[in-house]
C-alpha cells in the first residue's frame, strides 16, 4: 500500500493510519521487520532514555562529536514543526526526498506486519543511518526503554538521564517500576550511565544483574563549579576550565556532565578533545528547552510537561531575576499530572493563559482553568482561556508591561503553537 503521491506529508499520513493504536508497547513487530531489512549499524551506538533531559543530552553529544570531526547521526522525538527535525546527519536535518526513500523501503519490507507510527519511522531513520557511513549514532528513546523501538539495537553506551513519574499508564506509577522499564536499554557487560542522583533500586539491581558497567552521577562522575567556569571529573578523565553550556537553565550542567560521561566511556573508540567539548557545548541548542527569545519582553519556551520538568522550570525562572510579572501560556495533555505541574509553578506565575491544543487527548483550556482555580489561584492571579497558543500569545503581548516576561510550557504542542505564530520579538 502506497499513497497516490510520494510527498513526505502523504507518507506520514499513511504511516499514522497503519496501526489502530498510537502506542503499542513491544519489540516483536519492529524487530521482525528490522531483521528482514538486514541493515546493521556498524558504528558506535549511544541510546539515551530518561524522564527529562534526553533531548538536551543527545544534542550536546551530537554537537561535541561533530566538533571533533566525526560523522554523527542524531535521532530525537518528538519534533516541534517538521518531521525532518527527528533525523539529523552531520548537523543537518534529513531532506524530504531522503526520508521518503527510507519510508518506501520500510513499507516494502513490512509485508502484513502492522507497525505504529513510531516503529515505522524509527526503522526508516535507522536505515538512513545504516547507509550513511556514520562514526556514531545517537538514539533518543521515545517512551520508557525496555519496550521502545530503539531498543532493538544494542547500545555501546546506554544513558538514563533521570527517573521520575510520567506515562504511568505504560510504565507504572512508582519510580521503582519506571526505573526498571528505563533500565531495559542497558546491555550486558557494556557501559550504563545514570544521571539521577538518587537512582531507583530497580535500575541499580537490573544493571547488576546484567553485569553492566554502571556509572552514576555523583559517584562515578561529577561536575564542580568554580567562579565562572566548571570542571568535570570521571573515572579516568578530567576536563577543567569549561565554559557553561550555551543552553540556558541550571539543569543543563547536569545534562552536560552526563554527556561527558558517555564520551569518557567511548574514549578508546572516539577521541574528543577539550576544545571540541568547549565548542560543542557552546553551539548545542535545542528548541523549547528553557529557550529564551530576546526582546523587550522575553518569551521563555519550555516543553516541561511533567512535575519533574516543571520543578526545574520553576527553579530556572527563579534564577532569572529583575522581572515584575510573569505571564504563562499553558496547555497540556489530559493524561499528564496537570495538578502537580501547577503546584510546582503556581508561586512563579502572575497571569495564566490556559489554551486548547489541536488534538483529542489534550486537556481543554476550560479544564485547565478549573484546575488552576481548584489550586486556589483564582483570587491571587488572573486566569483566562484561549482557543490556541497563538491567540494566548497575542493577548499576553497586549497585556505585558515594562519588565514583564512570558513563559510558554506544558507540551510540545504548546510551544509549537506559539513558535508557529509571529514570534519575532516586538520592539
Amino acid at each position: 500500500m502506497t499513497p497516490n503521491t510520494h510527498s513526505l506529508e502523504d507518507w506520514l499520513a499513511l504511516i499514522e493510519s497503519l496501526h489502530p493504536q498510537h502506542i503499542e508497547m513491544g519489540l516483536a513487530r519492529v524487530a521482525e521487520v528490522y531483521a528482514r531489512m538486514a541493515m546493521p549499524l556498524s558504528c558506535a551506538i549511544i541510546t539515551v532514555g530518561g524522564t527529562n533531559g534526553k533531548g538536551s543530552t543527545c544534542t550536546m553529544l551530537d554537537a561535541m562529536l561533530t566538533a571533533a570531526g566525526y560523522r554523527v547521526g542524531l535521532y530525537t522525538s518528538p519534533h516541534l514543526h517538521r518531521f525532518n527535525e527527528r533525523a539529523r546527519l552531520c548537523g543537518v536535518d534529513a531532506s524530504d526526498e531522503t526520508l521518503v526513500r527510507q519510508f518506501e523501503a520500510v513499507e516494502a519490507a513490512r509485508g502484513e506486519t502492522s507497525l505504529t507510527y513510531f516503529e515505522f519511522t524509527t526503522l526508516a531513520i535507522l536505515r538512513l543511518f545504516a547507509e550513511s557511513n556514520l562514526d556514531v549514532a545517537i538514539l533518543e528513546v521515545g517512551l520508557g526503554g525496555r519496550l521502545d523501538a530503539v531498543n532493538i539495537l544494542d547500545a555501546d553506551v546506554a544513558i538514563v538521564t533521570n527517573v521520575d513519574i510520567d506515562h504511568v499508564e505504560y510504565l507504572g506509577s512508582t519510580r521503582e517500576l519506571i526505573g526498571f522499564e528505563k533500565a531495559g536499554i542497558f546491555r550486558r557487560k557494556r557501559v550504563a550511565i545514570c544521571g539521577d542522583f538518587d537512582p531507583p533500586g530497580s535500575l541499580v539491581e537490573h544493571a547488576l544483574n546484567m553485569r553492566a558497567d554502571l556509572r552514576v552521577i555523583g559517584r562515578d562522575f561529577r561536575s564542580d563549579v568554580e567562579d565562572k567556569q566548571w570542571h568535570w571529573s570521571g573515572r579516568t578523565q578530567r576536563r577543567t576550565g569549561l565554559d557553561f553550556p550555551g543552553m540556558q537553565g541550571r539543569n543543563q550542567l547536569t545534562n552536560a556532565s552526563i554527556a561527558l560521561a558517555a564520551l569518557e566511556a567511548l574514549q578508546e573508540r572516539l577521541q574528543v578533545s577539550d576544545d571540541a567539548v568547549r565548542t560543542g557545548l557552546m553551539r548545542a541548542a535545542v528548541a523549547g528547552r528553557f529557550q529564551v527569545l530576546p526582546g523587550k519582553t522575553p518569551v521563555i519556551l519550555d516543553v516541561a510537561h511533567n512535575p519533574h520538568a516543571a520543578a526545574v522550570l520553576s527553579e530556572n525562572l527563579a534564577q532569572m531575576t529583575g522581572y515584575a510579572k510573569t505571564h504563562a501560556i499553558f496547555g497540556a495533555m489530559r493524561d499528564k499530572d496537570i495538578d502537580a505541574v501547577i503546584d510546582c509553578l503556581k508561586g512563579r506565575i502572575d497571569h495564566w493563559y490556559a489554551t486548547d491544543l489541536p488534538l483529542p487527548r489534550a486537556a481543554t483550556a476550560k479544564e485547565i482553568a478549573e484546575k488552576l482555580r481548584l489550586a486556589g489561584l483564582g483570587d491571587a492571579v488572573t486566569i483566562k482561556t484561549f482557543p490556541s497558543p497563538a491567540t494566548a500569545l497575542a493577548e499576553a503581548r497586549s497585556r505585558v508591561r515594562e519588565n514583564d516576561r512570558i513563559a510558554v510550557f506544558g507540551s510540545f504542542w504548546t510551544v509549537a503553537g506559539v513558535t508557529e505564530a509571529d514570534i519575532n520579538p516586538h520592539p
